[in-house]
């Protein structure tokens, strides 16, 4: 049977950030689907069930019954490898448990890693103070692209036209989503999981996940660089989601 590769993004960016490698392995004759997790905090918290509820949503919207003509791959029912970048990692676990036995593999994709269990939260405690002083009196943040200076936007997205459209689907997020804890279903990691990173800082999440035994691949570049080469990344992700 087979497997449709669900691409993640952090809810501070959009689809796009996975849409050059989506491309790339459906020309592979892979499925692939982008859930759009831009509106997932636009009815106040809690805001990870609507993580799911987008997933679950995007997945039914992809099924040949609701679009004829969708590749069989997209069908329900069919194997899932969930592929998590950046901040959307922490969701994994509550994705995984919404999907059940479909996920047969998580690769974390420049992606924080969750506990095995518990609660986790959204920011570290030391980014806060930080959030804090970008959300101000409105507790609203700005794009996540405002958060850092140009020559830091560019280094990451040099192409103009992906930087165009990547910023301007950003959405901005209420500071709560950052000091809200996201649960951590027990056995969520029964599946297999590796983890694919890119440059510093991740190289302490490439450790960790060392630690815990899992394959590691490491794509030298950026933390957007499945935007820069997604050739390469769709290459890493192939390997990864076939190791057990």
């Amino acid at each position: 049977m087979t497997t449709t590769f669900l691409l993640l993004h952090s809810p501070a960016v959009g689809p796009a950030t996975w849409a050059p490698v989506a491309a790339a392995l459906e020309r592979r004759g892979h499925a692939a689907v982008v859930p759009d997790l831009t509106r997932v905090t636009s009815d106040g918290p809690p805001y990870w069930p609507r993580v799911v509820e987008a997933v679950r949503a995007t997945l039914r919207e992809t099924a040949p019954e609701a679009a004829p003509g969708t590749p069989p791959a997209k069908a329900p029912g069919t194997p899932i490898v969930l592929v998590a970048h950046s901040n959307a990692g922490l969701f994994a676990p509550v994705v995984k448990e919404g999907l059940g036995d479909r996920v047969v593999a998580c690769v974390f994709a420049e992606a924080r890693l969750p506990p095995s269990a518990g609660l986790v939260p959204t920011a570290e405690a030391g980014f806060l103070p930080f959030l804090r002083e970008l959300a101000g009196e409105s507790g609203v943040l700005p794009r996540w692209t405002d958060w850092w200076s140009d020559a830091d936007v560019a280094a990451l997205l040099p192409d103009p036209a992906v930087r165009a459209v990547v910023v301007a689907e950003q959405p901005r997020l209420p500071l709560g989503y950052y000091t809200q804890p996201v649960p951590v279903p027990a056995g969520w990691d029964e599946v297999r999981c590796s983890c694919l990173w890119y440059g510093p800082p991740y190289e302490e999440v490439a450790r960790e996940a060392q630690r815990r035994g899992w394959p590691v691949t490491r794509v030298p570049g950026s933390h957007l660089h499945q935007l820069v080469d997604p050739e390469a990344v769709t290459d890493a992700l192939l390997t990864l989601s076939r190791r057990s």
